[in-house]
């Protein structure tokens, strides 16, 4: 699909369908943070905020990729509910929706199989494929129920995978919280489930669990529904200043509601429990609050906005660039033993600063890389839907 990239700036305000420059704007933002966290010059000595948590917890990095999500359902929203406006009936819409899940999916699995193609220990999940699902449900969801099926589907999402979780004894292990912590590694029905139906040579590292298992896409998709209803509240007829501050507010509510169920079911990314979902779709419906008046609102700001804008408006085709990229430096080995990433790396004078800083210049550097040829298909008015 062509169009130019000043096209956005003309969309009449107000109307279903609406293009929303400041959700261009925060994807940009997610997509480049997305990247820069991904690749570390030496992730063993980066920034603690720019690596995952260990275990519970939340760091930056763990905002990331629930705010693509958040990011993905407000699309969902804008997008079909203008073609359902126009009169589009649903099951219409579910081909070309069917036929972009499964290229996301493929995708997906093609970028585990990189560089040598290792079929035997090919990892089946991933962020990809978290996407694809994630992006097919609730597009059905919203599809066939608007406002009123997200609000239930989120809810019973949520709830739901805190009941089996805390509350479902998992066979041959015992009961969550009795005879085995809850959300131990091994022993949570997650785990348990990923483990069962797919071999572990086929997980995330050949470990116990995997961060982007079957079960957990329950709680993802809740992520992805948060933000189709985000969507649909910036698309009423409601002054700019009060949509952005009802956002704001809620925003700061799923916050504390996170924190508050957190101490019953702790924040944790790689089980992507309840709490971090509300936790972290606080957090980005405040930063879309925020963009939102900035962008869209009052303040009508378009200067600076280039960069979030070129890596927004081609988000999944940036992504899947960086991961391309940074596969190929890692294949590419030097007689030495080291791969053309650590030599890059290495090339980095170690007076610039601690390890840890080095370490974000050579990421901020992979960014800046990456931005190159997506700055150039911005100009050319390309925009690769995936």
């Amino acid at each position: 699909m062509k169009s130019t990239p000043e096209q956005p700036l003309r969309q009449a305000p107000s109307q279903s369908g609406r293009r929303l420059q400041s959700l261009d704007v925060l994807r940009g933002l997610t997509v480049a943070v997305m990247i820069l966290v991904n690749n570390a010059g030496d992730g063993a000595v980066s920034y603690a905020q720019l690596r995952h948590s260990v275990w519970n917890g939340c760091t930056v990095t763990d905002v990331v990729f629930p705010s693509f999500l958040f990011i993905m359902g407000a699309s969902i929203a804008l997008a079909f509910g203008a073609r359902l406006d126009r009169g589009v009936s649903p099951r219409s819409n579910l081909p070309q929706m069917g036929k972009r899940s499964v290229l996301i999916f493929a995708i997906g699995l093609l970028l585990n199989a990189l560089p040598f193609f290792h079929l035997a220990d090919l990892r089946y999940y991933g962020v990809m494929q978290r996407i694809a699902l994630c992006y097919a449900l609730a597009a059905i969801v919203f599809l066939f129920g608007r406002v009123r099926a997200s609000i239930a589907a989120c809810a019973y999402a949520l709830i739901g995978y805190w009941w089996i979780m805390l509350h479902v004894r998992v066979p041959g292990i015992g009961m969550p919280g009795v005879d085995v912590p809850i959300l131990d590694r091994f022993g949570n029905m997650a785990s348990w489930l990923d483990r069962l139906l797919i071999p572990q040579a086929h997980l995330y590292h050949h470990t116990v669990y995997d961060p982007e298992g079957l079960l957990s896409t329950l709680p993802a998709l809740a992520t992805t529904l948060l933000g189709v209803l985000a969507a649909a509240w910036l698309q009423t007829n409601r002054a700019a200043a009060r949509k952005a501050a009802v956002l704001g507010a809620n925003g700061f509510v799923l916050i504390v509601g996170g924190l508050l169920w957190s101490y019953d079911f702790p924040i944790n990314k790689r089980l992507w429990t309840s709490s971090f979902v509300l936790f972290t779709a606080g957090i980005t419906a405040m930063l879309l609050a925020l963009f939102y008046w900035i962008v869209d609102g009052p303040w009508q700001w378009r200067r600076g906005i280039t960069p979030c804008l070129v890596f927004g408006t081609n988000a999944l085709t940036a992504y899947v660039f960086s991961e391309v990229l940074a596969i190929a430096l890692g294949a590419i080995v030097l007689r030495s033993g080291r791969n053309l990433q650590q030599l890059l790396f290495a090339l980095l004078p170690q007076w610039m600063g601690s390890p840890a800083f080095v370490s974000l210049c050579y990421s901020l550097l992979f960014v800046g890389v990456c931005y190159v040829p997506l700055r150039e298909l911005y100009k050319r008015g390309i925009f690769i839907k995936l």
